[in-house]
């Protein structure tokens, strides 16, 4: 029988060169076809489903992180372009916000022959 490799905190290491203790479970609903797929995958490289996926996710998480590094200089070009349009609103009453309340009222009043 197999014994445990080394210690890891409370628990010992239940695989042989074992780099990092997995303590997150994560479940999930698959189609039987995603399921035979990811099996017949895991057989065929000789590894787990677990550490397929697991190499998956870290992949998809690459690439997404690739992606969201574009999403940042969007965002920034937004911003710059917000930003030379703030204050330029111009009224020629300043305390127009001040007085919306009453001046809807007013309009409302007018339009419903109040």
């Amino acid at each position: 029988m197999w014994k445990p490799t080394r210690w890891l905190g409370a628990e010992f290491c239940c695989r042989p060169r074992c780099n990092t203790l997995k303590t997150e479970v994560y479940t999930l609903r698959l189609s039987r076809d995603l399921k035979e797929a990811l099996e017949s995958e895991a057989r065929r490289e000789k590894v787990s489903i677990a550490a397929l996926l697991d190499r998956g996710a870290r992949q998809l998480l690459q690439k997404d992180g690739a992606q969201s590094a574009g999403d940042d200089d969007e965002q920034l070009r937004l911003h710059a372009q917000a930003r030379k349009s703030i204050g330029k609103i111009a009224g020629v009453n300043p305390l127009r916000a001040e007085s919306a309340r009453s001046l809807v009222r007013e309009r409302l009043a007018r339009r419903h022959g109040r």
